[in-house]
């Protein structure tokens, strides 16, 4: 009788213990970061092809392309390169300003920030809802009555240099605060639907407005026929940030605090821990003993509040064209841009603040691009939305590129 020994194999272990498994691991549709970064090469591709056609000569060229193919390629070539390049000079760097003055040399990248820093405030606003369950798309309300109360107070105040702009950017911060209170109060204790509200409130906000730029008190009285608010006094206005050759104001750094103090409050404080439980489930919240309705009413009072701030720093900082005064388009549509920012920054506070950074370059190229390439405006704002789609649908990413549906486990010293 023969006895069958049976080996049990073992598996051969990967080399450098694992680290190949871990490398491969970053390609998959799980990692945001990298889905991201592929949404945004798209979108790039998209604008290039977008450039190539919005060009008749090239489109011209196309016409005799199988005759020369090289004439098409060639033309092709040069509306992307120019584009992207005249793109880049406007939001980041132009070379050709190292010998010029610090204005011109730090123009386009102080241009970026300039652009960005509404753009962080909203998108943290909207996060913050978000994580709450809660869709504030009433940014534009909130903004517009930030906006007002921060106007009134740099005019019809008169403080000292420094106590003057702290009492406008708080009464900005408190009008946005209790605009959004109202929202969150509606919600918690009559069941009206955020987006509804909100909705509805944008409008309350906008034409409160038409109205005060017209009324006696608030309008301009040197502007016969315009409906501008008076301007701000010089003490309540936003300091410049590197001096006044440069755009960037005191805007930037707010923004930066409101982030670093975003982030503590959802990941480091109660109310946070309370705020994202509410948003995973609010009937569990519930029954663990969260006040529902406390903590949607906070949570949308901050998110109002964060949208406050935008309409301070579209009021009394550097973006304002008006001499600092309220103007009837002074929401720029921020309210509405602050949702992309934050589906792009995946609602995480430091990855908003790296979409407004990618925004607010687009938004400071794009004239320039516009100028200098001869290109239309809208290929960016078509790139911005192209970014958005692939954002919101990462299943297209990952059949594009092929991607791991999920991270694999990695093998610790040769075992799985």
């Amino acid at each position: 009788m023969t006895t069958e020994t049976t080996e049990q194999e073992t598996p051969t272990p990967e080399p450098f213990g694992g680290l190949g498994q871990a490398a491969r691991n970053v390609f998959n549709a799980e990692n945001s970061v990298l889905v991201t970064f592929l949404a945004v090469a798209l979108a790039l591709v998209a604008g290039a092809i977008l450039m190539v056609v919005s060009d008749t000569t090239t489109l011209d060229k196309a016409s005799y392309f199988f005759a020369s193919p090289g004439d098409f390629f060639s033309g092709a070539w040069h509306d992307i390169s120019s584009g992207y390049s005249a793109l880049f000079k406007g939001a980041i760097f132009d070379p050709a300003t190292v010998n010029g003055t610090p204005s011109q040399f730090f123009g386009p990248i102080t241009n970026t920030l300039l652009m960005a820093t509404p753009l962080i405030f909203g998108g943290l606003a909207v996060s913050l809802a978000f994580r709450a369950g809660l869709f504030n798309i009433g940014g534009q309300g909130q903004l517009i009555i930030g906006a007002i109360f921060a106007a009134y107070v740099s005019f019809a105040w008169h403080l000292p240099i420094g106590l003057h702009v702290v009492a406008a950017v708080l009464a900005g911060a408190l009008g946005g605060m209790l605009y959004g209170a109202v929202v969150g109060w509606l919600k918690s204790w009559r069941g009206a639907h955020e987006v509804i509200v909100t909705i509805m409130l944008n409008y309350v906000a906008f034409y409160l407005l038409g109205y005060l730029l017209n009324a006696n008190g608030f309008h301009d009285p040197t502007k016969a026929g315009q409906a501008v608010s008076k301007p701000a006094d010089p003490n309540a206005r936003l300091p410049h940030l590197f001096g006044d050759s440069v755009n960037t104001d005191v805007g930037l750094v707010i923004a930066l605090a409101a982030t670093f103090a975003t982030a503590w409050l959802l990941h480091r404080s109660k109310l946070g821990f309370e705020v994202r439980a509410l948003g995973i489930n609010p009937r569990a919240a519930r029954i663990a003993g969260i006040n529902v309705a406390r903590t949607q009413i906070l949570a949308m009072s901050f998110s109002g509040m964060l949208f406050g701030l935008v309409g301070v720093t579209q009021t009394l900082g550097t973006t304002n064209p008006n001499n600092n005064s309220l103007s009837p388009n002074i929401d720029a549509g921020l309210g509405f841009d602050a949702i992309t920012v934050a589906l792009l920054g995946r609602n995480r506070p430091w990855g908003i603040v790296a979409a407004a950074l990618l925004f607010g370059a687009f938004n400071a190229g794009a004239s320039v691009m516009q100028a200098n390439a001869g290109l239309p405006v809208d290929i960016v704002n078509v790139v911005k939305a192209v970014i958005v789609i692939f954002v919101a649908a990462p299943r297209l990413v990952q059949e594009i590129f092929r991607l791991r549906a999920r991270r694999a486990s990695v093998a610790t010293g040769g075992q799985a």
